[in-house]
């Protein structure tokens, strides 16, 4: 019986070793199934398209800043273009504003606040006169003598942002007295 014994124990030890192996090698190949499962997400790569990059590009830009102002040609040689442009300006509506007969009843002391737009092709516009009811009720034709004043102005570049002719708009403040 010894040797029946035997043989039965080698059989329950081989059994008991290969059914060991059989539960090793599914436990393992669960869990390389579960790795492989998880992992997928990692190949996975996001297209981003150029129209998405653009407007991510587009909300960064702070357009309230310029690289460069607009511009008169003849303010290309000048170092600080935006003070050579509104020194042009100002200048258009002395001479303009001077060769006016302009009476009034009362001395008139103010600072009139023009605020100017400049597409992005370079066409000029005034966008608004903001001043004093005294001086409104003073000089009544004042609106149409500052309009008037800047309509035959010179070619203007618009402003540059990034390589690229972008709108302005900005105040220019003149004094009449």
């Amino acid at each position: 019986m010894t040797a029946v014994n035997s043989v039965i124990f080698y059989y329950q030890k081989k059994l008991y070793f290969s059914t060991s192996v059989v539960l090793s090698m599914k436990r393992l190949l669960l869990i390389a199934l579960l790795l492989c499962l998880t992992s997928c997400d990692y190949f996975n790569k996001k297209k981003i398209d150029s129209e998405t990059i653009v407007e991510e590009e587009l909300k960064s830009i702070n357009w309230n800043d310029v690289d460069e102002y607009p511009a008169f040609s003849i303010c290309d040689s000048s170092e600080n273009k935006k003070v050579c442009f509104e020194d042009v300006l100002r200048n258009r509506l002395n001479t303009n504003l001077s060769k006016q007969n302009i009476v009034v009843s009362e001395d008139v002391n103010d600072t009139v606040l023009l605020k100017i737009h400049i597409d992005n092709k370079g066409k000029f516009s005034i966008k608004d006169i903001i001043y004093s009811d005294l001086t409104k009720s003073q000089i009544p034709e004042l609106d149409s003598l500052l309009r008037h004043s800047l309509d035959s102005l010179p070619k203007i570049y618009p402003a540059i942002k990034r390589g690229q002719q972008v709108a302005t708009e900005f105040n220019l403040p003149v004094l009449i007295n």
